[in-house]
């Protein structure tokens, strides 16, 4: 057994090493932010309640080994005493990345994982900086755990397909 694993030990190292992703390019597809508290004329110190949802979106691009993977935010700010909004940012991200040498059962977790795993640092930073501009205190999104993302999706629609076949 011992001569086993270590003969595929080397081939996992190989498969690894020839796997590769590069960002080609990263945008800003849509963006809005809406700050509800000033537009009402609401003045004082407000406690704010953020919620934030994540979606995903990947899809092959007509060039070979491309894809473009949409990272979708919605940050929703209210007022945990009166439950008024404070402000509403939606964010669609993009970025365009070329991947070699990953097997085809392990391209839609890739691509839903550790490419938004490459965009995140960039959107944290766009949402800190439009929120600051927005006239609020900057929001420093936490880190957003991709693989169980991914693991809810799954389970879900495993979950549905029940439902579906009854």
């Amino acid at each position: 057994m011992a001569e086993e694993n270590g003969a595929q030990a080397p081939e996992a190292t190989a498969a690894a090493q020839n796997m590769k992703m590069n960002i080609l390019a990263q945008f800003v597809r849509d963006m809005s932010f809406e700050n509800i508290l000033s537009q009402k004329g609401a003045t004082g110190e407000v406690q704010p309640d953020v919620t934030v949802q994540v979606n995903l979106d990947a899809k092959k691009r007509s060039a070979d080994n491309q894809y473009e993977v949409v990272l979708k935010l919605k940050v929703d700010s209210k007022a945990k005493e009166s439950g008024e909004h404070l402000f509403l940012l939606e964010l669609d991200y993009a970025g365009v990345f070329q991947i070699e040498g990953v097997p085809e059962e392990q391209l839609h977790p890739f691509l839903l994982i550790e490419c938004p795993r490459m965009l995140f640092p960039f959107v944290r930073r766009i949402v800190s900086d439009v929120t600051r501009d927005g006239g609020f205190p900057p929001l420093n999104l936490e880190n957003i755990d991709f693989l169980q993302l991914y693991r809810a999706e799954i389970q879900r629609r495993q979950a549905e397909k029940p439902k579906a076949d009854a």
